[in-house]
């Protein structure tokens, strides 16, 4: 049986796990996450954070601005892996720690939680670099599969990676997604980790990211009126101040992977919400150590789309 705790300790130093570690963990997460509704609810306060995209060091200046779990509740909506240097540790933390507090660490889908993404955006080439064969980014990519899709925190506050679908007006309908499978190029699986709200339009349009829509202000308030809800929280877009918020106070984005990339010089936040739902941006800069990897040349695919 795995020692999670001897786990944890080894990854917050920054020790790769083992072959046969990480693939006794995937199997282990997935029966706990098999168990959990495509829409989880979960109480405040807790802690939001966006996307981190392998950016191992800036995921431990996380933890030190907002507190290790268990001693403070993590909601993460998505997009783990790929972009970054070190998508191996920084999944491989995650999962054992949601194996080790599964009532105080809730993990998302995000639109690179896909294999058809990750071995396109840095994760598969990371595993074979670290492991010399596909082993670990199979076990990864099974784990994924069975990542939720959606939170609700306090029946008040939606949370999804990317965004809303004109194929799902009642929260009710994503309880019925069939989420176990590798992510669609379309439909509404699709559109909730790849779509993004517009603040200068009304309704829906097509993504230019090639998967999901842009939605505006009507699509917001029609469906936080429906729903009886007050908040959207959602992340999957790039925000030079670390977060964004839009449609009079109706839907918020959140950043938390800072100089993007190992370049693009934003800052990025976490998100407390507090027993009354108060939201509370902090944000931070890149950790030291991201910093350094900054200043080291990497290869950029030709084919990368950024944001």
């Amino acid at each position: 049986m795995v020692d999670l705790d001897n786990c944890i300790e080894r990854l917050y130093n920054g020790t790769l796990l083992s072959e046969g570690e990480i693939s006794q963990i995937c199997i282990l997460v997935q029966e706990l996450l098999a168990e959990e509704p495509n829409v989880v609810h979960i109480s405040a306060p807790v802690t939001v954070i966006g996307d981190v995209h392998g950016q191992f060091f800036d995921l431990l200046e996380i933890f030190q601005i907002g507190g290790k779990c268990p001693d403070t509740n993590y909601l993460f909506l998505g997009d783990y892996v790929d972009r970054g240097q070190h998508s191996v540790e920084t999944i491989s933390l995650l999962i054992c720690l949601k194996l080790r507090y599964p009532q105080r660490m809730q993990l998302l889908r995000g639109n690179h939680e896909s294999r058809n993404i990750t071995k396109t955006y840095g994760f598969y080439a990371e595993c074979m670099h670290k492991y010399g064969n596909a082993g670990v980014w199979r076990d990864f990519t099974n784990v994924f599969d069975f990542l939720t899709l959606s939170v609700m925190i306090n029946d008040s506050i939606f949370c999804v990676h990317g965004g809303l679908s004109p194929s799902i007006l009642l929260v009710d309908q994503l309880k019925v997604l069939d989420r176990f499978d590798e992510i669609p190029h379309e439909g509404a699986l699709a559109d909730l980790l790849w779509s993004d709200p517009d603040a200068d339009i009304k309704t829906f349009n097509r993504s230019q990211r090639g998967a999901g829509f842009t939605f505006g202000s009507d699509v917001v308030e029609r469906f936080l009126h429906v729903n009886g809800l007050s908040h959207i929280l959602r992340a999957h877009q790039l925000c030079m101040e670390g977060y964004l918020v839009l449609f009079n106070d109706r839907l918020s984005t959140v950043w938390s992977a800072p100089n993007y990339c190992y370049r693009c010089g934003n800052v990025a936040s976490l998100l407390n919400v507090d027993p009354y739902l108060q939201r509370d941006f902090i944000t931070f800069d890149a950790a030291p150590d991201s910093t350094a990897i900054a200043n080291q040349p990497t290869p950029t695919p030709d084919n990368m789309y950024f944001l």
